[in-house]
């Protein structure tokens, strides 16, 4: 295949795994943070000196390309070995035998152990149930970590250090065998690629929890969900970076009309703590002359410092006249529509309490819990006060000006834009 036809490929700034394919054979299967810079560096001058022979020839004998979205790098990852496991890729397994690759392997025992083992010591048995393989032990293992803190589970160290295991949340309550089974479950399920059926089983179980009063349950269940909704894999990302280019965000679609796919919750999203982890608001601002040329922008904030690429403008459809929350609720239920973008810790919208309450409705109304401040302006449209939550404004205020500052200026270019366009025709 020639860069000339990769040129044609529309493939996406986003995670998944991709099929190199000669007529209908897979030749090759690989994982990427984003497809096309992953797919695009195969037609790089330096190909024979980065990547060898074998995948020279590789990309030459290839006449098509093709690629799986997904949700995550994590589910990325996963998936590549579920793939090459089926299909069995000439050039991902030509210079490496199953001995030397990574196993998940689940115990069949009355209290399960997850472990990870090296190829050489897997013993396929009907006592184990075996995942794999992986080609990076350093990937699997920060994967195994992420997984972990969703659905804590036991391994071969967990004997000795099952106390301290428990304070920081990797091991789960060995008195509540049921859940920890329905942990084991839904690991075998997130390893078979089955994230929709974990949602399901973990929705019904909360009902459950929820019907019989049990509900210290219903909330480990609910974090879980939350959790999975929302991969932190920032750290698997960094362990990958050799590997793969940086990870680049979806470029702006102006909103989108797609319907929802996912099953979100009431709940917070991860708030700035660990390491690689960052605090991330989105604003929000309306911009329009008498109703006319109406147009919404997201911006974005993430420790202060502004991700312009990571902006989104959205040309209002519902509106005919001067209607700026009903504006601002068409461009949040649009935002809100796409789980792949990254939901933030804190939004921020321009105006009182009636934009407050419909950024909440919205909010609420998508089954999530993200905290909501507005900026109330003066007559001159400078900031006078901030509505909502004292400590998170006392906290971020800073940071809450800028991404409000930023909105308008933004929302202002885009309106201006929209109506000199409109103008000329």
């Amino acid at each position: 295949m020639k860069k000339e036809s990769f040129k044609k490929l529309k493939i996406p700034d986003k995670s998944g795994v991709y099929f190199f394919k000669r007529d209908k054979e897979i030749l090759y299967i690989g994982k990427a943070t984003s497809l096309r810079d992953r797919v695009k560096s195969y037609f790089g001058k330096d190909l024979i000196e980065t990547r060898g022979p074998l995948l020279v020839d590789m990309v030459w004998k290839a006449d098509k390309i093709g690629y799986q979205v997904t949700d995550s790098v994590l589910e990325a990852l996963i998936l590549e070995a579920n793939l090459i496991k089926k299909y069995q890729p000439y050039h991902n397994t030509k210079e490496k035998d199953d001995k030397s690759f990574n196993y998940v392997v689940i115990t069949k025992e009355k209290l399960p152990k997850v472990l990870v083992v090296r190829g050489k010591n897997v013993q396929h048995s009907v006592l184990n149930k075996t995942y794999g393989p992986y080609t990076s032990g350093s990937q699997l293992r920060e994967a195994m970590k992420i997984i972990r803190k969703i659905f804590p589970f036991l391994d071969e160290k967990s004997k000795n250090y099952l106390e301290f295991y428990k304070q920081i949340k990797l091991a789960p309550d060995l008195n509540n065998r049921k859940l920890y089974l329905q942990n084991i479950k839904n690991i075998k399920l997130f390893f078979s690629g089955k994230k929709k059926k974990i949602f399901q089983n973990l929705k019904k179980e909360m009902k459950t929890y929820a019907k019989n009063h049990e509900f210290e349950k219903a909330g480990e269940i609910k974090r879980q969900i939350f959790a999975l909704q929302h991969i932190n894999d920032i750290a698997l990302l960094k362990n990958m970076s050799s590997v793969f280019p940086p990870l680049l965000v979806e470029e702006g679609v102006g909103g989108g009309d797609s319907k929802k796919n996912h099953f979100a919750l009431k709940g917070t999203p991860p708030q700035k703590g660990g390491e690689g982890s960052s605090f991330r608001i989105e604003a929000y601002d309306i911009a329009h002359l008498g109703g006319k040329n109406m147009v919404g922008v997201m911006t974005v904030v993430e420790d202060g410092e502004m991700a312009k690429n990571e902006y989104r403008k959205f040309k209002i459809k519902t509106q005919k006249d001067a209607n700026d929350t009903g504006a601002l609720a068409e461009v949040l239920e649009r935002r809100f529509a796409h789980p792949e973008w990254h939901y933030p810790n804190l939004v921020v919208i321009d105006g009182g309490t009636a934009q407050i309450n419909v950024a909440r409705k919205v909010i609420i109304n998508a089954e999530l819990s993200i905290p909501v401040v507005s900026v109330v302006k003066d007559e001159k449209h400078k900031p006078k006060a901030i509505l909502g939550d004292k400590e998170i404004i006392k906290k971020n205020k800073a940071q809450i000006l800028l991404s409000n500052s930023e909105a308008h200026r933004f929302a202002i270019v885009y309106h201006k834009k929209m109506r000199n366009k409109n103008f000329l025709k």
